[in-house]
């Protein structure tokens, strides 16, 4: 699964097809031309941030059928549906009948910077006239679009530059929908036994997401581990060593041992074609028969792949998600506590955390959350990571009856300096609550602990993915 391709949008113009010819003999050309050129500056202006399809300009049935197939062939994320001017509208009944219901719709309308229209008399000026009545066609195409009306329809009505802002946000969204569709979530090994909380239905993650539960096993970890050569994990142990600071209580067996767990994960990961990999790092069996909890994924270098810990699938989405919409590395964490004596919060994660965006950043240390532990790899090192700053996106996802939410906010997070030992980490403050307000409003909607990170605010994504997927989402803020 490519995370970091661009969106692909298809463009459907939909013109009247009794004003084509209509203008021969002007300064500015027909209607015809003129619509051209405008379909041309469109694609211009959406095609820096997505790929894109054109139906060319559509005023029969057959057209609109076509349009329909095409999209379909070329496998769109999502269709942006522009009336040129008013336009008979059978044609953009039928695309509607036709078109798959799963593709997410746009009907957007775009609201000229400026018109010189002072005398129709003028055929010229008459003609840009009929071709200036975009706003017509969007009114009237806007009944059959409410009639049809899906959870992932939109509707928008803008200048260009602004339209072509909230089309990337509609398109970079459907481009996440369609990941996920297509997305296999690989849970190691079993759901987290003391957080029934962060449970997810299999079938509905299925039905409703189209992400695949395929549940990996320790014992296929086992054999994962003793396929690994030596030789592979002492190259890799000794990039580790030259690229990262190295904490003094680092035992160099277990180093290893963890090492050459985290390869054979990464395998088992790949060879069962895991995009999202949910590892349950607590749970006793892995414990039992490894000895350790892999501790330095990504070491293969795939940045497709996504993992996070404790079994929680939500949690795992919710960074899966956020890395695809940032382009950046997300991570897991839990907010810990609120310290007021200098206005922030605590928050961060034991266990898998990816650590490439930073590696000044990085520690590689003893974990000290089992170090005591009668494991035999008691303590064995992970990559101890803090987070940079910055501006944050904050997404929480879980399941409540049957349907999932999110809870998103933005935060700042402050330079930190290593200091919660085993936990990946970083202090963080909002912007406008309260901690105290923040994290009420978060509790009020009904969440758990565990959250998701990526640098910028993609809040205006999530909140147009959410209405594509029907989730229930909710940002606390301002």
């Amino acid at each position: 699964m490519d995370l970091s391709r661009k969106p692909k949008t298809g463009l459907l113009y939909i013109a009247a097809e009794r004003f084509m010819e209509l203008g021969k003999d002007t300064r500015d050309g027909t209607y015809a031309e003129r619509k051209i050129a405008e379909c041309r500056t469109y694609a211009h202006r959406i095609r820096p941030f997505s790929d894109v399809c054109e139906s060319g300009i559509v005023n029969t049935r057959e057209q609109a059928e076509d349009a329909v197939e095409k999209f379909h062939h070329e496998g769109v994320d999502c269709v942006v549906a522009i009336f040129l001017s008013w336009s008979e509208d059978y044609h953009w009944i039928t695309f509607l009948k036709k078109l798959s219901p799963e593709i997410p719709l746009m009907l957007a309308s775009v609201v000229r910077d400026g018109i010189n229209i002072t005398d129709t008399h003028d055929e010229n000026q008459f003609i840009d006239f009929l071709s200036a009545g975009a706003l017509v066609g969007f009114l009237e195409g806007s009944g059959s679009f409410k009639r049809f009306g899906k959870p992932n329809y939109f509707l928008e009505i803008d200048t260009l530059d602004n339209l072509a802002e909230k089309i990337r946000v509609f398109s970079k969204a459907a481009m996440v929908r369609a990941v996920l569709s297509k997305t296999t979530i690989g849970l190691l090994a079993c759901y987290n036994e003391a957080m029934f909380a962060t449970y997810t239905d299999p079938y509905n993650a299925y039905m409703k997401i189209g992400a695949r539960l395929r549940f990996l096993s320790v014992a296929d970890l086992c054999n994962e581990i003793e396929a690994i050569p030596d030789f592979e994990t002492e190259e890799v142990l000794s990039k580790l060593y030259s690229a990262y600071k190295i904490h003094p209580n680092v035992e160099r067996d277990k180093f290893f041992a963890s090492v050459r767990a985290t390869l054979a994960m990464e395998k088992l990961a790949t060879d069962n074609n895991s995009d999202l990999l949910v590892l349950n790092d607590i749970d006793t069996t892995l414990f039992r028969q490894v000895g350790l909890r892999p501790g330095f994924t990504p070491l293969d270098g795939n940045k497709n792949r996504v993992t996070v810990p404790e079994g929680d699938i939500g949690g795992g989405l919710a960074t899966y998600i956020l890395r695809i919409l940032s382009q950046r590395v997300a991570n897991f964490i839990e907010p810990f506590y609120i310290n007021n004596s200098n206005g922030t919060f605590a928050a961060g994660h034991a266990g898998p955390n990816d650590y490439t965006e930073c590696p000044e950043n990085v520690i590689i240390a003893r974990d000290e959350r089992f170090a005591k532990s009668q494991w035999k790899y008691a303590g064995a090192p992970f990559a101890w990571y803090v987070f940079p700053e910055g501006e944050k996106t904050m997404l929480h996802m879980s399941e409540e009856n049957g349907k999932m939410k999110m809870i998103a906010t933005l935060v700042e997070c402050v330079p930190t300096k290593h200091y919660l030992a085993s936990y990946s980490h970083a202090d963080f403050r909002h912007k406008t609550l309260s901690h105290t307000e923040l994290f009420k409003a978060i509790a009020e909607k009904g969440a758990t602990q565990h959250f998701a990170i990526c640098p910028g605010n993609v809040t205006e994504e999530l909140k147009a993915l959410a209405k594509m997927m029907d989730f229930d989402y909710y940002f606390i803020g301002e």
